[in-house]
This record gives structure tokens, sequence and C-alpha cells, in this order.
């Protein structure tokens, strides 16, 4: 019997003990941790080829979905109401933390389950034996994630450097049977209506439409490498990320990868991260209660470490880093929206674990960037609508799929007009309409050669799908104004009456109206659009073309659950943050037309040569303005020619005016 097969008998006859014991007033909890490790078990230990179906999905998820959540330990707020504050807390850190053990039950995963059932036991003798609670909690926390920080971080790298075709997810891609739906049980994730109804859907479409959905995005994957000038013959592995229920597109995408010298790498989130393999999540707000667990513990020391360690396991891994191609992700769109509750119990930074966080994904970002630089990968996203979108839900996908195949030709003549009238201009000013009071001024490049250079690049359907969109790093001296919007949703997030001061480019105030207090709603954006930083500057100015896009938004009434991919192609938009070229500025760029493209950076970026740690912000948000809110797009000349691209949201540059036929169909 090996060490790992030994801990976890142990730890299993221990757990099954624990009910005969007296815990005082956390027996109700220590009953229930005990009756999820039971299930887990059960699962791990399952004897048949396949996990366990629908009835146990429902059993292992039932904690946290609906009115149930109100009284989980799961949930911050319950766990401090039975325990306190702080004590609350970590108890309800240490059940998400035992909940993650869950999907390593459906991998087969032993040694990460044995970690979570003796991080447990370790929480019931501070529960029992311990005069100071809080303090012993608090202590086993900080030490089990110093310790297995190791573990951790080489698992994660591995699974996105080295392929696994023996992997629960690589199997049930290419080997699941799609005419019977019980194949998602078999990933441990939440399953609802939501995917079943995806996977029929797909399953029910001919083999060639299947291929032909995938050849748009691994097309555009491939397109990627040869506008940017990178060799994909020297690339060997693509991360594939895509929402459950999608398996019948992502086995089509899985053999044109291959053929193009790709094997796919595939990654499952933990129950309060939504990135790799994803379903819908069985309670967003459990996610969003738990964004910032690690302030309970999260310091210096921790920080150091752990960029330590993934420089260390990157040298590890080094040739495998130097065949990485990219993300190659398959977004979604139309599940129900979700504005958060903000609960005081949650856990929260503090002013200097905000400043450590920063710093980490910073520093994390260019270690990763020394193994697998910026300029030598490339990515592509594609997205479809979730039957969650509503009952017009096949009549959407089969517009989506019309915008995502739009004629490029077409849209590259289009644009370029667009492109020559904007590379006249020393600034552009945007302003709103009725009640969006937008009006800002955005400075660009001056060109030393017109003839040879240009600011905005063509942006056509190839990392960036659908095609549709004219963008350029703007100056950031000189760049001032507004930003608002009505509505928008920005990273699964609802945002309401959104607003941002610039001024030389940089954020200056902000706020919206998703709360009934103002801190409410400076603290919503600072967290998850500033991401806990005091400024962010302006790192791209773009002009959406795509219309087909906005009157299918329009007409099917999903503007608001449109995906950031898409609806940034449906008005101008500005994002916070880097510039689309963060750590790529070197790359020489063409348009089409032959141009170099030279506006890829700003007065931020240009420190990477002198004060890295200044340059880099690691985010990116895009801000739509939509047509219906527009008011004008107006070029200005250095020499007071004014150069009207759009007016009362319409086209009336000549050469674009037919972008405006498709928005006839909403008069």
């Amino acid at each position: 019997m090996d060490v790992i097969e030994e801990r976890y008998g142990l730890a299993k006859e221990r757990i099954r003990s624990l009910p005969q014991e007296e815990f005082g007033k956390y027996n109700d909890y220590v009953n229930r941790m005990v009756e999820l490790f039971e299930q887990i078990e059960t699962v791990y230990e399952w004897e048949s080829d396949s996990k366990p179906g629908a009835q146990w999905n429902q059993k292992l998820y039932e904690d946290l979905v609906g009115e149930n959540y109100l009284h989980s330990y799961g949930n911050p707020k319950y766990a401090a109401e039975q325990f306190g504050v702080k004590c609350g807390q970590f108890l309800s850190w240490y059940y998400a933390r035992c909940r993650d053990a869950i999907v390593a039950a459906y991998d087969g995963d032993q040694e990460e389950i044995v970690l979570r059932m003796e991080l447990f036991l370790q929480a019931v003798e501070s529960l029992s034996e311990s005069e100071d609670v809080v303090r012993s909690l608090k202590e086993t926390m900080y030490y089990f994630i110093h310790d297995y920080e190791e573990i951790r971080i080489e698992k994660n790298i591995r699974r996105m450097l080295v392929p696994d075709e023996h992997s629960r997810i690589h199997q049930i891609v290419m080997n699941g049977d799609f005419s019977d739906t019980s194949y998602l049980y078999d990933y441990g994730e939440y399953i609802t209506e939501n995917e079943k109804k995806m996977a029929e859907f797909l399953a029910s479409q001919k083999e060639e439409t299947l291929a032909q959905m995938a050849r748009t995005y691994t097309e555009g994957y491939k397109e990627g490498f040869r506008i940017a000038g990178i060799d994909l013959t020297k690339k060997s592995v693509v991360q594939i990320r895509y929402h459950v229920g999608f398996e019948p597109m992502v086995r089509q995408a899985v053999l044109q990868f291959e053929q193009m010298g790709l094997k796919p790498v595939f990654t499952s989130r933990t129950n309060t991260a939504s990135i790799g393999v994803v379903s819908t999540p069985a309670n967003k707000q459990y996610q969003y209660d738990h964004r910032y667990d690690e302030a309970l513990v999260l310091n210096q020391a921790l920080i150091k470490e752990r960029l330590k360690i993934t420089e260390r396991i990157y040298e590890k891994y080094k040739t495998e880093a130097a065949g990485f191609a990219g993300p190659a992700v398959i977004e979604i769109f139309g599940e129900k929206l979700f504005s958060p509750e903000t609960q005081k119990e949650s856990p929260a930074y503090d002013s200097e674990q905000e400043r450590l966080s920063v710093a980490y994904t910073r520093d994390a970002a260019l270690i990763q960037n020394r193994y697998i630089p910026q300029d030598q990968r490339s990515f592509t996203i594609i997205a479809y609508p979730v039957p969650d979108i509503g009952p017009d839900f096949e009549k959407i996908f089969e517009q989506t799929v019309r915008v995502n195949t739009l004629d490029m030709n077409q849209y590259r003549e289009i644009q370029q007009h667009l492109i020559d009238a904007l590379d006249q201009g020393d600034f552009v000013r945007v302003t709103g309409r009725g009640e969006n009071h937008t009006d800002i001024t955005i400075k660009l490049y001056e060109l030393e050669d017109p003839k040879t250079q240009t600011n905005f690049e063509n942006c056509l359907a190839d990392v960036n799908i659908p095609v549709g969109e004219v963008f350029t790093s703007p100056m950031l001296t000189g760049t001032n104004g507004v930003l608002h919007v009505k509505q928008v949703y920005l990273n699964h997030l609802q945002y309401k009456d959104l607003e941002f001061h610039i001024k030389d480019g940089m954020v200056t105030d902000y706020n919206c109206a998703n709360y009934k207090t103002e801190e409410e709603n400076r603290t919503y954006i600072k967290q998850n659009i500033m991401y806990n930083r005091p400024t962010l500057p302006v790192g791209e100015f773009a002009i959406g073309t795509n219309t087909t896009a906005y009157v299918m938004g329009r007409k099917y009434q999903i503007e608001a659950q449109l995906p950031i991919l898409i609806a940034e192609k449906t008005g101008p938009h500005f994002a916070l943050g880097d510039t689309c070229y963060s750590m790529s500025e070197d790359i020489i760029l063409h348009n089409p037309d032959g141009k170099e493209i030279i506006a890829k950076e700003n007065e931020c970026s240009q420190l990477r040569h002198t004060q890295i740690e200044k340059a880099y912000f690691q985010c990116h948000t895009d801000i739509t303005i939509p047509y219906d809110e527009l008011g004008d797009i107006v070029v200005y000349t250095k020499n007071g020619i004014t150069i009207p691209l759009i007016q009362e949201g319409r086209f009336v540059l000549e050469g674009t005016k037919e972008l405006n036929e498709v928005l006839e169909e909403l008069a």
C-alpha cells in the first residue's frame, strides 16, 4: 500500500467516527462536512466505468442551490451568524476548500482528496481542542496554503502545458457518446438543463455543420499566428476552454488542431474559480462571496514564496512552455443576469493586501511571460448562446453563426475607410445622446509617415471573432472626459449607469447605480473593474462596426447578455487597463493595405524599459456605448478640419453607410 492510499484509509476512518463525538455548537457543521466527505468517497470509489449520474449531481450541489444557500456553511453570512464573523469566515473557507474535492473525486485524484480530508480533520482539532478557535483555524489555513502551494502550482502548470490523453476531460470529449446526455455527469461539475439542452442541440447537428463551426474558430486561431508573424509549427499544445455541453463541436476542433500539429490540454475549475472547462455555477453568489478568501491570511511571505515556486516550476517545464501556443476559447452568453449581493461577512482585502494582490498578479504574469512570451503565442475567442437565453435560442444561435461568419472582405474595405479618416486626426471626440452623457476626447499619435504608417488596426475575424472593429492604443496625455453607459454586463456582472471620469488617459473617479450607497457602488467597481487598483489607463479606443450583431441583440432583447466579444463590436468602446498589444509591443504588424500599425503602446507601457513593475496592469475591460446611446464620433485634424464618422448613432462617412442598412430593421 502506498503512502497516499494509507493516508486516505486513515482519514476516511477518522472522518466516519466524528458523528459519535461531541463538538458543542459546531456539531451541525461537523456532521454536514462528514456527510459531504462520505459522498465524495462514494464517487471516488464508484466501481462502474462511468461515475454516478443526475441524482448524485443534484445531491452533491444541493447545499448551494437557490434558497438552500441561505442556510449553507458555504455562505459566509450564514456561517458568521452561527459562529461569529471571524470564526464563520474561516469555517466557510474550510467548507469551500473541501467542496473542491468533488471534482478531484471525478478525476480520480486521490492525493487531492486526501489533502482536503486532512485539512478538515485539522479544523476539527481546532474546534475541539483549541482555546482560541479562530487563531488555530487561521494557523491551520495558513500552513495548508503554504505547505501545499508547490503541489497546487505544479498541478496547474502541468495541466496547462502537458497533454494527457487519459485525462477525464479528454476522454469525455474524444470518446463520449453524445447521443445520451448522461455523459455530462462524468465531469463532476454542476449540470443544469442549460448544459443538457446545449448538448442535445449540438448532438442533433450534422457533423459537417459542427466541423464548419469549429473551423471558424480553429482557422481564426491559425490566422492569428500568421498575422503576428509567429511560427505555429514550433508549437505543440493548444489550451481549449469551453462550456460543458459543447463537446460535439470541441471534438471537431481537437481533430482540426491536431492537423495543425497541436495537441489539446484541458483544465477544470474549482468551485469558486471559473476558467478552463466550466458549467453553469450552482450559485454565482457563492463564487462571488469567496473571491477574496485569501484575505484571511494573505501576507508578503506567502506572495514571495508563491512567486519563487512559480518560477521554479516554469523552469522545470520550460521545454513544454516553449511549445505552448495559447488558449482557444469558446465563450457563452445568455445565462441569467447576475447582480451580486455585497455581504460584509465575506472576506475582503485590506489596503496592504490589495497592494500585495496587485503586485503578485503583475509579477506572476512577468514570470510566465519569460517562459511563454506574449509575443510568441496567440489565442482566439468565439462565443455562442446557450439555451438559458430563452425560447428563441435556436433562432439566436443561427443568427450568431451568421454574425461569426460575416464577409471579412466587405468589412475590410468598410473599415479601411474609417481608418483613412481617423489617421488624419489629431484627436477624436465621442459623445452620447439621450440619457447617455458620454463626452470624451481621445488623443491620437502623430504619424511620421502617413503613407506607410497607421494608428488603427483593421480588425477582422481572426483571434477575435466576430469581425467588426478598428482599434488603437491612444495617447494618455490629452485623452480626457466622461465615459458613461446606461447598462452593461462585464465579466458576468451587471452594471447600471456606469460612469468613469478620465484625465490625461487615467481614471480619476467612477460610480454606478447598482446599490443604495455610493460606497457600495464604488467598492463594486473597484473590486471588479479596477481590480483594486487606484487608477487604470485607457488602454484602447475602438469603433465597432458589426451592426448585424447590434440588430441581433436589439431584435431579441438580449443586448445586456451579449458577451464583451460581441458587444464590443456593436458601438465605440474603451478598454480600461493594458493595451491590446500588452507585452507584444515589438512585434511589427501591418494592416491588409500594407501600412504598419505604430500605435501599440502608451505612456504606461513605455515604462517597460525602465520600470516594468509600473508598465502593465494585467487587466483589460472593454466598455461599449451601444448605437442607440451614441451621439457623434468626429475626427478633428490639426488644421481645424472636422470629419464626422457617426452622427446620431448612424455612419455618415462615405464608404461606410451600408453599415446602416441592417439598422433599418429596427426602424
